[in-house]
């Protein structure tokens, strides 16, 4: 019987559209899928996946200390995505749990390429006038007056792997004028993609559009909430397509009811999976999409294809690419130890 037992966990996508990737697992020991809560407690995720020493994780559940301290027999979490937010790497490494996620690059494009698809459905009004034609009622047309994206002034906050795509997008095909902020990133940096830097404050009183595609920090929690939105442009436009908690959704319904904000486009959420009954979907000019913009076969066929040699990697006591927490007694000490 192998030693190697694997869990893929609330994983929607991966060995579903590449079968191939669960076979190249399952050549190494036991694969099982687990579809959990997204906020179930760390004993309890701990005690589902007992006796599993590999996991191959979405962007829920939680990975906590108390999920580390009832599972001690974890090798590797590798994340089926580029962010790890929602794995506790401290804890991980006082437990000698690699962790690894995929290389920004390949979702670069898949992502930048959604939110910008997303808003110009949400500017040019395309899902209410594709229903109102399956509706038998073409004649319509002319409530459905959208907004053009070119020459407009956009705001792009997060200008690293996906938002200098965006800029790039924005700038090179839409003759924006884009205004960027992050305050990571150096002048020349964003200028290299055509963007101008700038301070929030800055950017949120000059934009007609607002696109979001920085990471998820402490410092950048409800980034977006009231006093944010005020401050914005009247009739501003706002597309997500980084994380749900950078807007506070209470603030972001009250812009959507007064009107401050004409439209807002979003891929994901605080808390995932939305429902039907979300506030969001209370108003016809909101687009959501159900964390999709990874969703391209491209994409996911190398996004499978990493997580398979992570766990080759490990099976065989190397040292995975891009592991965020690169320490374990279960690797040779000269790898485990770098």
């Amino acid at each position: 019987m192998s030693k190697y037992r694997i869990a893929i966990v609330n994983s929607s996508s991966f060995g579903k559209i590449f079968p191939e990737h669960i076979a190249r697992l399952e050549a190494i020991g036991e694969v099982e899928q687990f579809t959990v809560d997204g906020e179930i407690g760390g004993k309890e995720l701990a005690e589902t996946l007992h006796g599993y020493n590999i996991v191959i994780a979405s962007v829920t559940p939680f990975f906590t200390q108390e999920f580390f301290d009832h599972k001690d027999e974890l090798i590797l979490i590798t994340r089926h995505g580029i962010g790890f937010n929602n794995v506790d790497v401290e804890a991980a490494k006082r437990h000698d749990t690699v962790v690894t996620i995929i290389p920004a690059l390949v979702e670069r494009d898949a992502v930048a390429e959604n939110n910008v698809t997303n808003l110009m459905a949400l500017l040019r009004r395309t899902v209410e006038a594709h229903e109102r034609v399956k509706a038998d009622h073409w004649e319509d047309r002319a409530q459905f007056v959208g907004r053009t994206l070119f020459n407009k002034t956009v705001g792009v906050i997060g200008v690293g792997n996906t938002g200098s795509c965006v800029v790039e997008i924005l700038r090179n095909g839409f003759r924006c004028n884009v205004l960027a902020y992050d305050p990571y990133k150096s002048e020349l940096h964003i200028q290299s993609f055509g963007a101008k830097k700038v301070e929030l404050d800055e950017l949120l009183t000059s934009s007609d559009i607002i696109c979001l595609c920085a990471n998820l920090t402490e410092d950048n929690y409800h980034m977006i909430s009231a006093d944010e939105i005020a401050k914005m442009k009247d009739h501003v436009y706002i597309s997500n397509s980084a994380r749900g908690a950078l807007i506070d959704e209470a603030s972001l319904v009250n812009g959507l009811t007064s009107g401050k904000i004409a439209g807002f486009a979003t891929d994901v959420l605080e808390e995932e999976p939305g429902r039907a009954d979300h506030p969001y979907l209370a108003f016809e000019n909101v687009i959501m999409t159900p964390h999709t913009s990874a969703y391209t076969m491209e994409c996911l066929e190398e996004m499978g294809k990493k997580c398979v040699r992570d766990v080759e990697d490990i099976s065989q006591g190397k040292l995975p690419e891009r592991a965020v927490q690169p320490y374990s007694k279960h690797l040779p000490q000269e790898i485990g130890s770098k």
